[in-house]
């Protein structure tokens, strides 16, 4: 039985996920759009790197016929890692270490930047599929179909409609009430242009690859980029209106750099480099998550993926791989023989994306308490020690 047959499906977010999920019913012959808010594919900066890992985002691109692709556009060696303290003490290194493992193997994880991700994903589309500067304003159910209208004024009928528009989902009140909870840590996420130029000691200190810093129960991750830049994501305990309630001018790195010298006064001057180059470009972010035992009656043309479905911190890297894995199962649910009806088909896919994030979500604010402690850099060191060369 061909659930799709007739179907026009609106994929509501150009990100990884909604990404992997066009290309995946395409090749089941899908009619799919891909409902995009930027201007075009150019517009926006694409921000960290991204591990991909064998039982997630890697498989989803197996099964999409991209994995050749994937391996011409990878950075190999990105994903070295160095784990170090406050002082830039290195307390765990794997960049005088072999190359870890290859594809096919468990714990390979390739990293890959954000925009050569997004390119690759968006030139396996067929022409014309991404519908750019279509920022969704609603939706409205009419007879079973649903008319989504655009903040620019335009409106489009579709049969099935999949949010795959990240943290501040416009699709998600749709499908539940359920709304996320504060995790209890804030970022300050940044970006740094010629990294070797603007900050020349954590550029020599990153190599080309990772750094995860801890200490005064606050944390400090630095990833190279393959365009020379870097971004950075300092996470720190807060109350939840600690943005609302200060006067920080992000947009000033003055402002920024006399809280970071207050806030991490305990770390060396080594990291002041993040504060100080010119066009840094930077924005907090307080970090949610939806609760873990969540759930909702399946509906028959709506669902979601991605931080749509189970928006959850940063700190376990499973965001972008549950996603990918999201759109996987699906596109597998909606086009399986054995599914009787839409609904049916929605709902077994929706079964196993709660199991997965009520696994994965609970490891991630695990993560998340343990590594904003005393304890973080004790605890990620024996963790990487214990890991399979």
């Amino acid at each position: 039985m061909n659930l799709l047959k007739n179907k026009k499906i609106a994929i509501i977010g150009g990100g990884p996920g909604g990404l992997t999920l066009a290309r995946l019913l395409q090749n089941k012959g899908a009619t799919v759009n891909v409902y995009e808010r930027d201007f075009n594919r150019e517009v926006r900066a694409q921000g960290a790197t991204l591990d991909l890992h064998h039982e997630s985002g890697l498989k989803a691109l197996e099964a999409a016929g991209l994995m050749d692709v994937f391996k011409a556009n990878y950075r190999p060696n990105a994903d070295r890692l160095r784990v170090v303290d406050e002082n830039a003490k290195i307390f765990f290194d794997e960049h005088d270490n072999e190359a870890k493992g290859d594809f096919g193997d468990e714990w390979f994880r390739p990293e890959i930047d954000r925009g050569p991700l997004r390119n690759l994903l968006l030139d396996s589309l067929s022409e014309d599929t991404v519908v750019w500067n279509s920022h969704v304003f609603s939706l409205e159910e009419i007879d079973n179909q649903w008319k989504i209208i655009f903040e620019n004024g335009n409106t489009v009928i579709a049969d099935i409609v999949i949010g795959a528009d990240g943290a501040n989902s416009k699709i998600r009140p749709f499908v539940t009430p359920i709304k996320p909870f504060y995790s209890g840590v804030t970022v300050l996420m940044g970006n740094i242009y010629d990294a070797e130029k603007n900050t020349p000691r954590i550029n020599d200190l990153l190599q080309g690859g990772k750094i995860m810093g801890f200490g005064d129960s606050k944390t400090l991750s630095v990833s190279a980029k393959g365009d020379g830049s870097l971004d950075f994501y300092a996470g720190w305990n807060v109350d939840v209106d600690w943005i609302k309630n200060n006067d920080i001018d992000f947009k000033n790195n003055q402002h920024v750099l006399k809280w970071f010298k207050k806030e991490y006064s305990k770390w060396d001057n080594i990291w002041l480099e993040l504060f100080e180059a010119e066009k840094n470009y930077l924005v907090p972010n307080p970090l949610y998550c939806m609760p873990l035992n969540q759930s909702w009656e399946a509906q028959s043309n709506i669902t979601l993926i991605g931080d749509a479905a189970h928006l959850m911190p940063p700190f376990a890297g499973e965001g972008v791989n549950m996603a990918m894995l999201d759109a996987l199962q699906l596109s597998e649910s909606l086009t399986k023989d054995d599914n009787i009806d839409l609904k049916s088909a929605i709902a077994h896919y929706e079964k196993q994306m709660f199991e997965r994030f009520a696994e994965v979500g609970k490891e991630t604010m695990d993560n998340t308490d343990w590594m904003h402690s005393p304890e973080g850099l004790k605890k990620i060191t024996e963790m990487f020690n214990q890991m399979p060369n």
